[in-house]
């Protein structure tokens, strides 16, 4: 299956929430996260993916059909690096996972953005850090560190 990255418009920032929201829950099995009094789960930075400089949210779709497969976010905010993207959230819908849908999505955002990356997986899964340590690999042929929860690399 191709795959595309397509920019959230303001338009479709409800769709997005939601899928974030399913991503935050999903998490939330491990990072111990608590929904708010109105079911949500908080998260902070969602408005500056409309508004900020330096982020950008994408839908992961099929390409021929533009079928919904799932998100990511990306900003610049860098932890070890002083400049550089970094993937704050990503989500392949559990249906699509396993196929390679996610590895090819990730590789776009490398491709996309050449230069310094940082990739937190997900906090306490070890699914998520098998999935990025996988990809990450594989994409810099193992130029890479992870220190402190967080994968450095260099996409040239």
């Amino acid at each position: 299956m191709n795959i595309i990255l397509k920019r959230v418009e303001e338009t479709q920032r409800e769709i997005l929430y939601r899928l974030l929201q399913y991503s935050l829950f999903e998490e939330s099995l491990n990072d111990q996260n608590d929904m708010n009094e109105d079911a949500l789960f908080e998260y902070p930075w969602f408005e500056n993916y409309f508004t900020e400089k330096g982020r950008e949210a994408c839908f992961i779709k099929e390409q021929e059909s533009e079928r919904l497969l799932g998100f990511v976010m990306i900003n610049t905010h860098m932890q070890k690096s002083g400049f550089g993207h970094s993937i704050a959230e990503f989500m392949v819908l559990p249906k699509f996972r396993r196929n390679g849908i996610g590895k090819s999505a990730a590789i776009l955002c490398f491709e996309k953005y050449p230069g310094a990356w940082e990739v937190s997986p997900s906090y306490g899964s070890e699914q998520a850090y098998l999935f990025w340590k996988n990809v990450i690999n594989e994409y810099t042929g193992n130029n890479n560190k992870y220190e402190d929860g967080i994968f450095c690399f260099p996409v040239h």
